[in-house]
């Protein structure tokens, strides 16, 4: 091994997390050293000319911003701004498409009238409304906690009881959530916008009793304490740009096409860069990768050692097995399909009440009823592509067209980001890859269509090879292209925003909610508790640890 740096710290990936952490560290005056597998940071929050000769840029994993607190934002002083959408979603009836339901943030009374119109009960928007202003007070007690030390259940509870929310506490927390839609609300339809946000990215049922839906209900409403789902303007690299300047500015080293080989004991971090084989060591590694990997990257560390210390090949191995950080939760796999779309313009509906506009310009619900959802997770698991698939659409350049050339612009072009549920990577192998990506591309087209006046495929631009603008994303090119394992956007399953009764907190990674079994090893991305999404939570809170514990030595 050539060289043999010593820092404050060492953060392993470089995506949105470790930038962040590596911003708050920096800032701090500790000497920090960042290293990215890819040829640029970001991880999965960038921007990407996704189509050869076409100059757009699009959001190619992640694409809208909810949990990044404005704490953060000014912590650091990123300079990025964040457009509000003015439709929440729109959502056509798949028995009739000529009639949908547009949620309108804007007209109450018009958003009311197409409650009505999609066939729910007179009392349905009213039910809706309130059903969302008791969840929201849950939310806003619980958002000021995420950048805090942990709270415990009790505690947790306890601040929403204070805030009125204990009805709600118990909805979205105790009980599985398809109890209290299915008691608030009674059309299908609206049922069924309401069950997508504990669905998106989590293969799950209403009612199951581990609560995963539940978690993933509470993230996708937390966002600011409102929910609210923003679009980054100049895409989702805007926002990994900017973390990455603020770190470098404060003084972080930022090392790209660094391929980390192993971690060692005692600090000590191995990597690949430039042909050459390095060494680096810190009292504190950040890991800012998936639990699964930080565990095979300990195991490579720890059979490394052994082997250096004389110790036999079997003892290594050992070892090695026992360093695994696999528990079962981090293993939870991913169950979405992702398409990226390039259009002409955007495509006519058959409903021709509503604006292809307004209907774009929020979240676009396809094949989403409730009772399509729980089909389409049934014939998931008995392994076969949902027929239709649940769909929903984001349409990033009608909120901010700067990800689009001036020429694009002009002739009305739009991005399309297609997220379809109920995909698990189960589906997915090495060897059915390509088959189950152009089938599972297809089954995407099949369910826009069925909404469509239109085929969405004569709307497609082309690009100088001649090639139509779309893309499509396996739970395993995700994976193998940003490393979440088995395609699980969240890194793993999510855990609430809390620990239990009892749960230790004597140090300051057990406190922040970043601890592994190892105290020189925080987690500092999506698989640490309260992590996931571009939300820099993750980052933050190791980042926090750290600085505690220079604060507090023990």
């Amino acid at each position: 091994m050539s060289g043999n740096n010593a820092f404050d710290a060492i953060i392993v990936g470089g995506g949105h997390n470790g930038l962040a952490a590596a911003a708050y560290l920096a800032k701090a005056g500790r000497d920090v050293l960042l290293l990215e597998k890819l040829e640029h940071p970001g991880g999965a929050a960038v921007s990407a000319q996704a189509f050869d000769g076409v100059d757009a840029r699009l959001s190619r994993y992640s694409y809208l911003v909810s949990l990044l607190p404005q704490q953060i934002i000014d912590d650091v002083g990123l300079r990025i701004r964040l457009a509000r959408r003015r439709y929440s979603s729109y959502t056509p009836d798949p028995q009739d498409g000529s009639r949908a339901l547009l949620v309108d943030n804007g007209d109450a009374a018009a958003t009311a009238a197409s409650f009505a119109a999609v066939g729910a009960p007179d009392d349905e928007f009213r039910a809706f409304t309130e059903f969302y202003a008791g969840c929201r007070k849950l939310t806003e007690a619980l958002w000021p906690t995420m950048t805090a030390p942990l709270r415990t259940r009790s505690e947790a509870r306890s601040l929403a009881a204070r805030a009125g929310a204990a009805e709600a506490w118990d909805a979205m927390i105790e009980r599985p959530i398809g109890n209290v839609i299915t008691k608030e609300l009674h059309n299908d339809l609206v049922r069924g916008v309401v069950l997508t946000d504990a669905l998106i990215g989590t293969f799950a049922r209403a009612d199951d009793e581990d609560l995963q839906q539940n978690i993933c209900f509470l993230y996708h409403l937390l966002g600011g304490g409102t929910g609210d789902w923003d679009v980054p303007v100049g895409g989702m690299g805007a926002v990994s740009g900017e973390l990455e300047r603020a770190a470098r500015a404060a003084g972080a080293t930022i090392l790209t096409s660094a391929d980390v080989t192993a971690i060692r004991p005692g600090g000590v971090v191995d990597y690949r860069r430039g042909g050459q084989d390095h060494t680096a060591t810190a009292p504190w590694i950040l890991a800012n990768v998936a639990p699964v990997v930080l565990g095979r990257l300990r195991a490579r560390g720890a059979a490394d050692s052994a082997v250096i210390a004389g110790t036999s090949a079997a003892e290594s191995a050992g070892t090695a097995a026992c360093l695994r950080t696999e528990n079962p939760n981090h293993l939870r796999e991913g169950a979405q399909v992702k398409v990226n779309l390039l259009l002409k313009r955007l495509p006519r509906l058959l409903d021709r009440t509503v604006s292809p506009e307004a209907a774009f310009g929020g979240t676009f619900h396809i094949n989403e009823t409730w009772s399509q959802l729980d089909a389409a997770y049934l014939s998931a698991a008995a392994g076969t592509v949902p027929a239709p698939l649940p769909c929903e659409i984001y349409c990033h350049s009608l909120t901010d067209p700067s990800i689009l050339s001036p020429e694009l612009q002009a002739a009305g072009a739009h991005t399309l980001t297609v997220f379809g549920l109920h995909v698990p990577d189960r589906l997915v192998t090495a060897e059915n890859n390509e088959d189950r990506r152009a089938e599972l591309q297809a089954a995407v087209l099949t369910s826009l269509n069925s909404v469509l006046a239109e085929p969405i495929q004569d709307l497609l631009l082309t690009g100088p090879d001649g090639r139509p603008c779309i893309e499509t994303k396996t739970t395993l090119d995700i994976e193998r292209a940003v490393g979440m394992p088995r395609g699980n956007i969240f890194h793993g399953g999510l855990d609430c925003p809390f620990v239990e009764d009892g749960a230790p907190l004597d140090t300051p990674a057990r406190r922040w909610g970043v601890a592994t079994d190892d105290p020189q090893i925080l987690l500092c991305g999506s698989g640490a508790r309260r992590g996931g999404a571009v939300s820099a939570i993750g980052g933050h809170n190791a980042a926090m640890a750290v600085l505690e514990s220079y604060e507090h030595p023990s």
